[in-house]
């Protein structure tokens, strides 16, 4: 497929007038709170690049990217293992009157929380790239697609599971031990090339209260993972394979789930949820799970001259069904008893600048999460951002925070966009 799609673009670009887009970014982040083993600083240069050809009813789309790791060119020992170029997305999309067909590689976002979204798991995360922003790979998929007066029904069979690299340990977003050596090769249930489909149906109200719906069955491989060992972390001075790192694999299983996320405009507030349910194909690791999140937005127009206020609170759950098995630690669940609380302040101004910020409360491990981003304009271009993130992590369980350890920094983004 791949073959065939670049061919496609290729004579296209000879043919016709095509869209060229893109953006260059340096990011630097400052780790004031990190481990002393790990670096205290990462710098990275960023390429996008987008082709985007339309002619009536049928679209071509593709996104390049590509970075280099400052410490992968310093020295053997200090390497992040960040430097990489890959395809996000290369697909071709043809418009009927009341149905569209979509094949290639592409990139799906579902939901409508501001902190995370639980639902939006048709995309797997980078794991060599900053763990706190998701940073998606592109997945081979097919969809059907069908238009009614009021919303939209959607088949989408995605092509095979991808392997997930990793970077490695002196990069502070490395959050295994370091004797531990990861895997990327993906262990299946079934094979790999197992398809997933899923079936989709969106739609809107057009009544005083404006309410948006999205419903969503999967019957495939799951989107939350789970990690095994390839031996016994604690083995005796006598073993033949003492000393030798322990090897972590992803584990990837099959799932009936069902999805929906909503959005509710009353006035000045709007509501939202995300809820889910996973019925899980006789793994013996994971048994079934659900995961729900309600928020709250309420802006306040004109809070200073044209500035809007909005004020922000969200909860998040999550439970397990079956004790016996793996539960929200051993999956490394951040977001299974937290509440959010935060502010977004916009500014009406030439740079479109704009404030996001609130702290993170897990009510059963004893966690915290601070955060602040700021987005401005600089000029015709250029963009700036900055962030700055504190976590405070439990004291007492084994969490994914407490694997990362107490942690802070601040990130500065300058971006070119052509």
């Amino acid at each position: 497929m791949i073959k065939l799609l670049l061919s496609l673009l290729i004579c296209i670009s000879l043919f016709a007038e095509m869209e060229v887009s893109g953006h260059l970014d340096l990011d630097s982040q400052f780790y004031i709170t990190a481990p002393d083993t790990k670096h205290k600083n990462s710098f990275t240069a960023q390429q996008t690049l987008e082709f985007n050809y339309t002619n009536d009813d049928l679209t071509f789309y593709s996104r390049l990217y590509a970075q280099e790791d400052y410490y992968d060119f310093v020295s053997v020992n200090a390497k992040n293992e960040r430097t990489f170029a890959r395809l996000d997305e290369l697909y071709v999309k043809y418009d009927f009157d009341d149905d569209a067909i979509e094949a290639g590689k592409s990139i799906k976002f579902w939901g409508a929380l501001e902190l995370r979204n639980i639902v939006d798991g048709f995309n797997p995360q980078d794991l060599r790239n900053d763990l706190l922003s998701v940073d998606k790979l592109g997945v081979w998929n097919a969809s059907y697609s069908h238009y009614t007066e009021s919303g939209e029904l959607s088949v989408i069979v995605k092509l095979y599971e991808q392997d997930q690299e990793m970077a490695a340990y002196p990069y502070v977003y490395y959050f295994f031990p370091s004797f531990v050596s990861y895997d990327s090769s993906l262990d299946t249930q079934d094979a790999s090339t197992r398809p997933s489909v899923y079936l989709t149906y969106s739609g809107s109200t057009d009544t005083e209260y404006a309410l948006d719906y999205m419903f969503i069955y999967e019957n495939g491989y799951d989107s939350q993972r789970y990690f095994t060992a390839d031996k016994p972390q604690n083995l005796s001075p006598l073993s033949p394979s003492y000393g030798d790192p322990t090897v972590f694999t992803a584990n990837a299983y099959i799932v009936n789930k069902f999805m929906t996320y909503n959005t509710l405009v009353v006035g000045s507030t709007l509501l939202k949820l995300e809820a889910l349910y996973a019925k899980v194909d006789e793994d013996i690791n994971v048994g079934d799970y659900s995961h729900v999140a309600f928020g709250v937005e309420h802006t306040v127009e004109n809070f200073y001259e044209s500035a809007a206020l909005g004020l922000i609170a969200e909860y998040y759950m999550y439970n397990t069904f079956e004790k016996d098995k793996y539960g929200d630690l051993e999956l490394f669940e951040t977001m299974q008893n937290d509440l959010f609380v935060g502010l977004r302040y916009t500014l009406n101004n030439a740079q479109d600048s704009s404030f996001v910020g609130g702290v993170v409360a897990d009510f059963e491990y004893n966690e915290q999460v601070y955060y602040m981003k700021f987005e401005s304009r600089l000029s015709d271009g250029f963009k700036v951002g900055i962030d700055y993130y504190y976590i405070e992590p439990s004291t007492s369980y084994l969490t994914a925070y407490a694997l990362l350890g107490k942690h802070q920094r601040v990130a500065v983004n300058i971006a070119y966009h052509f």
